[in-house]
Parts: C-alpha cells; sequence; structure tokens
C-alpha cells in the first residue's frame, strides 16, 4: 500500500512546499507494508499530519515550511492518496499495475520572487498515466509514466524508482534512488521564458528535455501498533537544460518533511 497526503485548497503559499511533501511523505510506504502483514481488511484509512520544506531552484525564490494533514484510503481497487487516485489493474505475473492520476504542485506566480516579476502564472496540471512496481525481494523497482491531461505544459513524465526497506525492531530505514525524464515541453513551460517576458538579465529561453536524480532517505518509527512517524529528506540533482535557465540559481533541489501517522 502507499499512502501521501492529502493536500489542503489550493491557496498559492501552501503550492510552493507541496512538490516536497508528495515526493518526501512517500514514507508511508513503510508502515502500509507491516500493518498489511499484522491484518489485512478489506478497507483501511490513515490520518495524520506533516511539516514540510524545500528549495525551489527559482531565483530568489521565497521558500516556507509548510504543515499539511495526511489522509488516505485504499481498497482492493483504489488507492486514495492526497491529489493522487489509483485504480489497481490485474497484476501481470509479478509485476503490479496501476492507472494513475494525480495532480502536480509545480509552477509560481509572478509574485514569488523579485526575479519573477513580468512573468505569466505557470500553472501546476492533473497528471493521467499508468504506473508499474515489482518486488524483486532485494528491492522494489517502480515506473512511472504521465502526460499532462490539463494542457497546461503539455508535457509527460518518465520516473523510475528503486527502493528497499530495512526493519530492525520498532524503526525502519528506506533509502531510495530515482531518475525522472521531463520532456521538452514539460522543461520549456515551468523554466523557459517566453519573447514578451524577456527582460535585462533574463533573457529569452527555450527550454529542452531533462533527467534528473534523486537519492532520499526516510527512517520511521513505530509508536504503537497503529502509530508512526517519520522523517524523509532527498535532494534531487537537476539536469543541465534546467540549471541552464535565466530563472534558476540552483544545481539541486534538497528537501525534507518530518510527519505522523496514524491508520484506523
Amino acid at each position: 500500500m502507499t499512502h501521501c497526503p492529502r493536500l489542503p485548497s489550493p491557496t498559492h503559499h501552501t503550492l510552493r512546499g507541496r512538490a516536497a511533501v508528495i515526493a518526501a511523505t512517500l514514507a508511508a510506504l513503510a508502515p502500509a507494508a507491516a500493518w498489511a502483514q499484522q491484518d489485512a481488511p478489506t478497507s483501511t484509512w490513515g490520518a495524520g499530519l506533516a511539516v514540510s520544506a524545500d528549495r525551489k531552484p527559482y531565483r530568489d525564490f521565497d521558500d516556507k515550511a509548510q504543515p499539511l494533514p495526511l489522509l488516505t484510503y485504499e481498497n482492493r481497487w483504489v488507492h486514495i492518496a492526497g491529489p493522487g487516485v489509483d485504480v489497481k489493474l490485474p497484476p501481470a505475473g509479478p509485476v503490479g499495475l496501476r492507472l494513475r492520476s494525480r495532480f502536480g504542485f509545480e509552477g509560481y506566480e509572478a509574485k514569488d520572487s523579485p526575479f519573477l516579476t513580468g512573468m505569466q502564472e505557470r500553472k501546476g496540471s492533473l497528471w493521467l498515466g499508468a504506473a508499474a512496481s515489482w518486488d524483486t525481494g532485494p528491492v522494489q523497482l517502480s515506473a512511472e509514466l504521465l502526460a499532462d491531461a490539463s494542457g497546461h505544459s503539455k508535457g509527460r513524465q518518465f520516473t523510475l524508482k528503486a527502493e528497499r526497506r530495512f526493519q530492525l525492531g520498532a524503526w525502519d530505514i528506506t533509502p531510495r534512488v530515482s531518475v525522472q525524464r521531463q520532456d521538452r515541453k514539460y522543461v520549456d513551460y515551468y523554466y523557459g521564458v517566453e519573447g514578451a517576458e524577456a527582460r535585462a538579465g533574463r533573457p529569452a529561453h527555450e527550454g529542452s528535455s531533462a533527467v534528473n536524480l534523486q537519492a532520499g532517505l526516510r527512517v520511521g518509527y513505530a509508536l504503537a501498533p497503529r502509530q508512526w512517524m517519520f522523517v524523509d529528506v532527498s535532494s534531487t540533482r537537476l539536469a543541465s537544460a534546467i540549471k541552464n535557465s535565466p530563472l534558476v540559481n540552483r544545481s539541486s533541489q534538497p528537501a525534507v518533511t518530518a510527519g505522523w501517522l496514524y491508520r484506523f
């Protein structure tokens, strides 16, 4: 089972930290497996609270930590986790398959940074696609292909991830690595500069496809059979296609999330 937060109503200040939240609160993957072994109910609910912070790559961006609720639901056919909904498909041998939808909180408004003054808003998108997972024993492998269904960027993203969970009594430790390819339309929309947006020190810029690398680690602790707390840290190394944008002055995007989850 996969657990992610349900995020609050989309005011832009809360949107800033959510990219980190969506990635980092995959930490709830860890207790889900343990719960499933203890008892396998027809459906499960989870609720809790997290605090997350990340550093956007945009110049002079006003980053802030965000407290956010966690709310999840899962049954045999459907998995709902915050801004994402999965429909489970019959497995192909050892490979689990899902149809996936999620809302992405990428983007910005011009007021988010003095350097973005005069830029048009870049909006978050509804992403639709499919995902596959395979537990090889030593590691859990997963792949995800999503396309922008909102028509904002008209882009696509493809992600490969490998992780392994180690259980040490009440503690669990899960390192992970992932690689994500974002196509030219995605990068151009979020990191490009239109001719009408160009200013002194901010030339027009057209984006190209990018491959980003991420390494992360989450550490969890079972407070009780149905309570679990966690800390998740990660850093994403940005591709040169993103670092070359005049809007960007960082080569990596660090993130940290801490939270508590209760399973009903």
